[in-house]
């Protein structure tokens, strides 16, 4: 993978200690005070003004990621890079320097909003670690809030004045009030009604245009990502099992878990559905996370190889990479 651009991980491992925890080994022993591998070396990068999906089930370690690169969870191991400088362990106040250019849009507009703040003051609250000059802030405020679509008179309102979607909107707008150059969306559409859902996913992708940010955009909607990505990677308990350009993923994928994945995109059409790909089982725990391939309690193709070997991330065509020992034909 390239090692230019804007955001680079190397190698990031999050793990967390599981107390109280307990399960059954495979011998039947009773097992506790474990490890959730939440993350377990994940490599990837991304490009300036470009969106990268991580597209997964839920609990394959997605929001942990992002939160990761924030910085927000310290990572286990592993590097993180921003515009070429390691970033990983930087001091508070050398983080701080950088906060304004790396900026998250959570998944619950209802709780990520304080509602005791106005909403003029929810998209100022960012602003005061870059300036002091009320008058500057005042008028970017003003500024972003309606490039989201909303309009100067709903300013003083609060966040329970406002519907779930234009809650969502200040959260945009709080996001972009720094000018980031980097922005985390994690499911940023989940809890909206889907009517509501395009009007955001078009709103995100002008502001894209306008600002010339880059996304990394978390869903387990691989449709939506489809939509809204340059590049997808594809997450399973933990580590990345295929990462490319959407066009080739999409069209050709090489793991058994994402031909899956694409395959349960709801079609239009019904005679046009083909045969659904089946991900059979449930996923397993990460606090056991199984040997070799982690994908092989499900995979119709696993063989004894995929339960001894962990496959590691290659590249099989320009730019296309996947971690499975026997990958799809093209």
């Amino acid at each position: 993978m390239s090692n230019m651009g804007l955001l680079r991980l190397e190698g990031i491992v999050t793990h967390f200690p599981a107390k109280g925890a307990m399960f059954y080994s495979e011998t039947g022993a009773l097992v506790t005070g474990k490890t959730i591998h939440a993350v377990d070396g994940v490599d990837l990068s991304l490009d300036r003004n470009t969106t990268l999906g991580i597209v997964g089930e839920s609990g394959c370690g997605k929001t942990t990621l992002a939160r990761t690169i924030l910085l927000l969870i310290k990572p286990t191991s592993g590097r993180l890079y921003f515009e070429g400088r390691e970033i990983t362990n930087l001091s508070y106040a050398d983080l701080a320097k950088i906060r304004p250019n790396l900026q998250m849009i959570f998944q619950d507009p209802f709780s990520s909003l304080d509602p005791r703040m106005r909403a003029k003051d929810v998209i100022a609250e960012p602003l005061t670690v870059v300036t002091n000059d009320r008058e500057k802030v005042k008028k970017r405020v003003l500024e972003v809030f309606e490039q989201v679509g909303l309009h100067a008179d709903q300013l003083n309102r609060f966040p329970n004045e406002f519907s779930g979607g234009q809650r969502q909107r200040i959260a945009i707008a709080r996001a972009l009030a720094t000018r980031p150059k980097l922005v985390i969306l994690d499911e940023p559409t989940s809890a909206l009604d889907a009517s509501i859902q395009a009007q955001i996913l078009n709103l995100l992708l002008e502001i894209q245009e306008e600002y010339k940010v880059s996304y990394l955009f978390i869903s387990h909607n691989v449709g939506v990502v489809r939509h809204m990505s340059d590049r997808i990677a594809v997450m399973y308990l933990g580590k990345v099992v295929e990462e490319g350009p959407v066009g080739d993923l999409m069209s050709k994928p090489r793991h058994p878990y994402t031909a899956a994945l694409i395959s349960s995109i709801p079609k239009p059409n019904p005679k046009a559905r083909g045969e659904m790909a089946e991900i059979r089982g449930e996923t397993p725990s990460p606090i056991n996370p199984p040997s070799g391939c982690r994908y092989h309690t499900r995979c119709p193709f696993a063989t004894n190889l995929c339960s001894d070997k962990e496959p590691q991330l290659q590249e099989l065509e320009s730019g296309h990479h996947v971690a499975c020992h026997y990958p799809l034909e093209t």
